[in-house]
């Protein structure tokens, strides 16, 4: 589920475990049958530790996103704290773009995921051509389907979510049954860096929390509900993605999940499983990759889009106010092939998840900033940016030991945001609009 996708009106109100469902579905969105091969690539056998870092990252944004949601409860989410922390300026507006810019790498991520996961049904020799065709068809099917009026696909998605955790238990309860009692090594050398750096590559498989945010307005509870989902939903997702990663490197050869990168989780399954298991983890890929393609196309990426273009959000998200106009769909779909088709799962997931890292440092930022109002401890706010920034570093760092070149992926995105809210700031007039009033 996405932000702003098939919300109850607001005399329906939220209650604890549907907030908790919009946090883990968006984590468990499709990232985990992306990333894992990419995580075993730098951290080794060290990968559970690995994501277990990411998670800790995540959690104690959590603190940051709960206090700031319940002090401002609006559909507006991130771009709302940080216009609620710094103003209208130049500095909100960027990081908006920044946030549009990540969604598309997300779903940029999850086409490729879908594509690399599909083609292993195809004949070897055509695999690499089935990849770019499945990509390509599955972003356009989305976006024709949310042309039509995607709303029957989005309501499907809670029974996706449910297919989706059911696989995975399955592989996690046969797959630490299975487990050997062999010692898992960690990278040598510099395994402490390769570990930190493996998690920080695939920390875009814990980003959806945030978009527990915009549905503050539509929360029974806000003060009471919103803190607790947050932590649970984060909180089981690092349990489900460590014990994942567990499994994975006990069960499998280090050197043959790296080999199977793009779809490692499936050939994780295979030891225990079989090919059965196999085609039961890509089928699984395929549903959440798929399903989640449709909800970003249908929620965020849109959402983020309209503000950085109009500087606020129309009253009512439906849609046909999504369908009128609909040059955020498209422009937001022809961006997302090509990157999906030009460039490979590595450096479509250092932008993403260097994008999300730079955009929770901020939001920490913006609550320590307004710590008082949102009756938080800044200290914990002021130590979770630091720890994002220092994630980054670490991200950036390894990055340059080993392939420097994509660097410039991730400076041309950060620079291409800031430009064009620049630009367009200048040409329109227009500025980023907060949607809650301080009484």
């Amino acid at each position: 589920m996405r932000a702003g996708e098939n919300l109850p009106p607001k005399d329906t109100p939220l209650g604890y475990w549907s907030v908790v469902s919009i946090g883990v579905g968006g984590m468990v969105g499709g990232g985990i049958f992306a990333v894992l091969g990419l995580s075993v690539q730098l951290a080794q056998g060290g990968a559970p530790v690995a994501f277990a870092i990411a998670g800790v990252v995540a959690i104690i944004t959590a603190y940051s996103y709960a206090r700031l949601s319940v002090t401002f409860p609006t559909k507006g989410g991130t771009v709302e704290f940080l216009n609620q922390a710094f103003g209208s300026g130049i500095f909100t507006g960027g990081l908006n773009v920044l946030l549009w810019i990540s969604y598309i790498v997300m779903l940029s991520l999850y086409a490729r995921a879908f594509g690399s996961y599909g083609a292993t049904f195809f004949p070897e020799a055509l695999q690499p051509m089935g990849k770019h065709i499945l990509i390509t068809a599955v972003v356009a099917l989305f976006t024709v389907l949310n042309v039509l009026g995607a709303k029957k696909v989005g309501e499907s998605e809670k029974y996706i979510v449910a297919v989706k955790i059911t696989i995975l238990m399955v592989f996690l309860g046969v797959g630490l049954r299975a487990m050997t009692n062999q010692q898992v090594q960690l990278p040598d050398p510099g395994g402490s860096l390769s570990i930190i750096a493996g998690g920080m590559i695939i920390f875009l498989a814990y980003e959806g929390f945030e978009l527990i945010a915009n549905t503050a307005e539509n929360v029974r509870n806000p003060a009471k509900i919103l803190p607790r989902a947050y932590y649970v939903s984060v909180a089981f997702v690092i349990a489900l993605y460590v014990l994942i990663a567990l499994v994975a490197v006990q069960n499998l050869p280090v050197k043959d999940i790296v080999a199977a990168k793009d779809y490692a989780l499936a050939e994780a399954a295979k030891p225990f499983l079989g090919n059965s298991g196999f085609t039961m983890i890509a089928i699984a890929a395929l549903l959440s990759t798929g399903s989640a393609i449709n909800a970003t196309l249908y929620g965020a990426a849109r959402v983020s889009y309209v503000i950085a273009k109009e500087g606020e959000l129309p009253e009512k998200l439906e849609e046909k106010t999504w369908n009128r106009p609909l040059e955020g769909l498209f422009i937001t779909a022809g961006i997302t092939l090509l990157i999906a088709n030009l460039l490979d799962l590595s450096r479509i997931a250092i932008m993403g998840s260097a994008g999300f890292l730079l955009i929770f440092a901020a939001v920490n930022a913006a609550n320590a900033r307004l710590s008082l109002m949102t009756k938080s401890r800044k200290w914990i706010s002021v130590m979770a940016a630091v720890i994002c920034l220092a994630a980054l570093a670490v991200l950036i760092r390894q990055q340059s030991m080993t392939s420097p070149q994509e660097l410039w992926v991730l400076v041309i995105m950060v620079g291409a945001a800031f430009l064009i809210e620049s630009i367009y700031r200048k040409v329109t007039g227009r500025t980023i609009k907060p949607l809650y009033k301080n009484k």
